[in-house]
């Protein structure tokens, strides 16, 4: 399971171009376990690009998504050496984009993203009986339950569903990153979030 979570997890990232030639992950972890701030530095050249396109498509201020990025930071900084990432793309990205949510969620309803708005509603027909998907995205069983689904799909619908639902990228994006039209991306998303929920039905979550 743990190998299919990591493989999920690094098919989020493998198309994507955020990463610039920088230092090494692992040595970057080390920087931060040795308590040394050009860590700091390192992550932020190295997935500055990403964070920012991770705040972008929640958030629809500049200065927010500014604000969460160099928030994210520092939360990387308390939260090693208690833990050791594994992804160290994915820890980073996961930070700004709680941070960006729990922004989301305070701002005024004119300023929020609405491409974001529309990837939540959008969301919600699978995963409902909360205040916030978003809030129910990140429990533990219903994480490891869309994990397992999605292994189950073939890599482009699994990126695909990664990209609009993880990123929150606009379907405008994703077609042109992948190639299918926006008429046939719709169609494959409407596909995935009936065929996702029914999978949560027959595993008991409440839909």
């Amino acid at each position: 399971m743990q190998e299919k979570r990591t493989y999920i997890m690094k098919a989020a990232f493998k198309e994507n171009t955020w990463e610039g030639k920088c230092v090494d992950d692992k040595k970057i972890i080390e920087l931060y376990w040795e308590r040394k701030e050009i860590a700091i530095t390192e992550t932020s050249l190295k997935y500055g690009k990403l964070c920012t396109h991770v705040a972008r498509n929640i958030l629809s201020s500049y200065e927010d998504s500014e604000e969460c990025v160099n928030d994210t930071y520092f939360a990387v900084w308390n939260a090693i050496p208690d833990k050791r990432p594994e992804i160290f793309s994915a820890f980073v990205s996961r930070i700004t984009r709680n941070l960006a949510l729990k922004k989301y969620e305070y701002n005024s309803a004119a300023k929020r993203n609405p491409s974001a708005a529309i990837s939540f509603e959008e969301l919600n027909e699978c995963v409902s009986g909360t205040e916030c998907v978003e809030t129910e995205m990140e429990c533990r069983r219903i994480e490891k339950l869309i994990d397992k689904f999605l292994w189950q799909q073939g890599e482009k619908k699994r990126n695909i569903f990664i990209r609009r639902y993880w990123y929150l990228d606009s379907i405008e994006y994703i077609s042109g990153k992948t190639g299918f039209s926006q008429s046939k991306l719709k169609s494959m998303l409407y596909e995935l979030r009936r065929k996702l929920k029914l999978y949560l039905e027959r595993e008991g979550i409440e839909v």
